[in-house]
């Protein structure tokens, strides 16, 4: 007979092992996998320990004494405090949640993504975040507007000073498109463009973000013409309609010296 929580599984190659589950609140949870049925049996009264006592919390673990994983503790906290249960390792509290992933690390959200991150589960590699989607890995950045090359003070800010806090009354976006600088230092509202041939070339500067950024679309065109096929990114202008973009696009001046590039080439 069985020990209580603990049922026996085999592997592909007819390995034994002993999974850990129980039932709350007419909830199923599985609490994981293990090689012997005292441990298994153990996760299950450790689980049931938490789901009872609140003197246990997310701060209170420690690999080296449990049985759970710290993944399994948050869940289960989290489904103790606020009678929902999330299979991604998130604590809920007013206005934000926690995603953790130690007792010390983790990611402040706004509960606006509590929808999102309670169904895409973050994973790490090379130092990025990511989630994955439709079968694609998205960079966790990409979803408030911070582009793979922006950099942290000059293109985005986050006004506590904590990289990992990314409520929305928190993040402040300053460039959003490709080439584009935002530049207060120089006048009040300066966007300067800029594009990369051999080196970097100022296409101008602009009264706004939207300006600068198709002030750049501009002179990767003239550029293309003048036959240097690098990989100019497009900048996408949401909300704007063909006739606004073109005549913006035609009006605004950019530098001479990419001008006269196409004019080099004879035409």
């Amino acid at each position: 007979m069985n020990l209580p929580g603990v049922f026996i599984a085999k592997k592909k190659d007819g390995a034994i092992y002993y999974r850990a589950s129980m039932t709350c609140q007419g909830k199923h949870i599985s609490l994981g996998s293990f090689s012997c049925e005292a441990d298994a049996h153990r996760a299950y009264l450790e689980a049931g320990l938490l789901l009872k006592n609140r003197a246990l919390t997310v701060d209170t673990y420690e690999s080296n004494l449990h049985l759970l994983s710290f993944e399994k503790w948050v869940i289960l906290c989290n489904y103790r405090d606020n009678g929902i249960y999330i299979s991604t390792p998130i604590y809920i509290r007013p206005k934000f949640f926690y995603y953790y992933f130690t007792p010390r690390f983790f990611f402040l959200f706004s509960s606006e993504d509590l929808f999102y991150y309670a169904s895409h589960k973050i994973s790490k590699r090379g130092g990025h975040f990511f989630v994955s989607d439709y079968g694609m890995q998205v960079n966790i950045m990409s979803r408030y507007g911070i582009k793979n090359y922006a950099v942290e003070g000059k293109d985005y800010v986050f006004k506590n000073g904590n990289s990992f806090d990314f409520r929305y009354e928190n993040l402040d976006i300053l460039n959003t498109y490709h080439g584009v600088s935002f530049c207060p230092d120089q006048a009040p509202n300066c966007y300067i463009t800029r594009i990369h041939v051999n080196g970097y070339l100022k296409v101008g500067a602009y009264a706004t973000a939207i300006e600068a950024a198709i002030a750049y679309n501009k002179a990767a065109d003239v550029l293309k013409k003048a036959g240097i096929n690098k990989n100019f990114q497009t900048n996408y202008i949401d909300r704007m309609s063909s006739a606004a973009y073109a005549d913006l696009y035609y009006h605004l001046s950019i530098s001479p010296r990419i001008t006269k590039m196409v004019q080099n080439t004879g035409e």
